[in-house]
């Protein structure tokens, strides 16, 4: 007898602030074209067909601006359930509270950010098939094109704050962009957690899920990213990403009724 498909739990980051965008909202409501970002990263989630269910994390404040925008677009009621979830104050924080809400001990999950909110769905199925797989812990990365340094603060101090001078240069063949959505087996990402978060003052700082996946020993895989899923972090960032929505997505225009349409002088 075939065992039972394991299902799909897909968890959007969005309770952060995102200072350095400066925007007047937390920048998982930012608008790109009129859907904000967060929108656009639960929709990509239900059209990679694969997530059988979307939790959204969010601060506490925000609940009811947030259903009401999932409202709006549609999402609340979608066919595949889309629920909210109070998050914690630093990422790592949110993600574990998330991971709690999850009923089912077998799961895959994958753990993306709002702010990346063009990435393509199938980028998203193909993180999520490799888990299905049999693999543990899944990256979408990406080849680094800049020389990358590691620098190390100078003890020449000449005023202007503490100098840096480069330590060393990594070979760049080696070296790859890491994106979201990472997914994992649920089980081992919780466990992976419950340990992190069981220790009074950790050394060790999870910059993302798959770092600490590392740090518990489990063996991270890679798939191929997708330049799409680009992060919108700055304002520079949110102005390109405005402007691949403004090709890809042509304005719709309204024909306007007989009553509207301007008469002849």
């Amino acid at each position: 007898m075939p065992a039972p498909a394991r299902r799909v739990i897909g968890i959007v980051a969005a309770a952060g602030q995102g200072t350095r965008l400066g925007a007047a909202v937390p920048k998982a409501y930012v608008p790109l074209r009129e859907r904000p970002l967060v929108v656009r990263s639960v929709r990509a989630m239900l059209n990679s067909a694969i997530v059988d269910e979307v939790i959204v994390l969010i601060s506490p404040e925000m609940e009811s601006y947030a259903r009401e925008l999932l409202t709006k677009h549609g999402l609340v009621d979608a066919e595949i359930p889309v629920r909210l979830v109070h998050g914690g104050g630093e990422r790592a924080d949110s993600v574990w509270c998330g991971l709690q809400a999850i009923a089912d001990d077998d799961a895959v999950v994958l753990i993306h950010d709002a702010a990346r909110a063009l990435t393509p769905p199938g980028m998203i199925a193909r993180v999520t098939r490799r888990v299905l797989e049999g693999a543990d812990a899944v990256i979408p990365v990406l080849p680094v094109s800049d020389t990358i340094k590691v620098v190390a603060a100078s003890s020449d101090d000449r005023g202007e704050g503490t100098p840096l001078t480069v330590a060393s240069t990594p070979d760049r063949s080696q070296l790859r962009a890491v994106q979201t959505p990472q997914g994992f087996d649920l089980r081992q990402l919780r466990a992976a957690n419950e340990k992190y978060f069981a220790l009074p003052d950790p050394e060790f700082v999870a910059t993302d899920d798959a770092s600490l996946m590392e740090w518990f020993g489990v063996t991270v895989e890679c798939v191929t990213g997708d330049p799409m899923a680009l992060k919108i972090t700055t304002p520079l960032d949110l102005k390109l990403a405005q402007s691949i929505v403004d090709e890809a997505e042509p304005t719709i225009f309204e024909v306007p009724s007989d009553n509207s349409r301007p008469q002849p002088q």
